[in-house]
């Protein structure tokens, strides 16, 4: 039997017509509570959307000012002290680019001065995952001399990695201390 066009159009509107009524709602399960993240998507808001989606955050936004570096402090990430590292081997991809992992500690400071030539050879960045204050960064970046150190939570890496301890050169080959 051949269906005619007619009769192909009756066919998927019978199909599709108990979905007419459906649609599904937005369950929350959980609310950590904080403040709106909205202000820091207006900026980036596409062209065209309306102010009341862009929530006006724009003017919240400009009202703050620019968003600086000691905004982002302190840092604690509780998956991470100082201590001692084996190093071991990774299979991470070839052409990952090296980080290392230190906190605004005297271990981290000695290490960095130690180890800041081969750092800065391998254009290696650094995360400082504990530090309190714009003044403990500045100091290990002294220490670093010219080595760049950005604060950011470590606990997500730590897991990854499987790292308890800092400080730790990270390469697509392996972790070393």
């Amino acid at each position: 039997m051949r269906l005619t066009d007619h009769r192909l159009a009756l066919c998927l509107l019978a199909a599709l017509a108990p979905l007419a009524g459906v649609h599904a709602e937005l369950t929350v399960v959980a609310d950590h509570g904080g403040a709106p993240a909205r202000a820091y998507y207006a900026p980036i808001a596409p062209a065209g959307v309306g102010e009341d989606e862009a929530y006006s955050a724009r003017e919240e936004a400009r009202s703050r000012g620019p968003v600086r570096e000691a905004d982002l402090l302190p840092v604690r990430s509780a998956r991470l002290t100082p201590g001692r590292v084996e190093a071991r081997s990774l299979e991470l991809p070839a052409g990952m680019s090296a980080f290392f992992i230190v906190g605004a500690d005297a271990l981290s400071r000695r290490w960095l001065a130690q180890r800041g030539p081969r750092l800065r050879a391998l254009h290696a960045v650094g995360l400082v995952v504990n530090v309190k204050t714009a003044a403990q960064l500045q100091a290990l970046r002294r220490a670093g001399d010219g080595l760049v150190l950005r604060p950011v939570a470590g606990d997500d890496i730590a897991e990854r990695l499987d790292l308890a301890h800092y400080p730790v050169l990270i390469t697509s080959q392996g972790v070393q201390q």
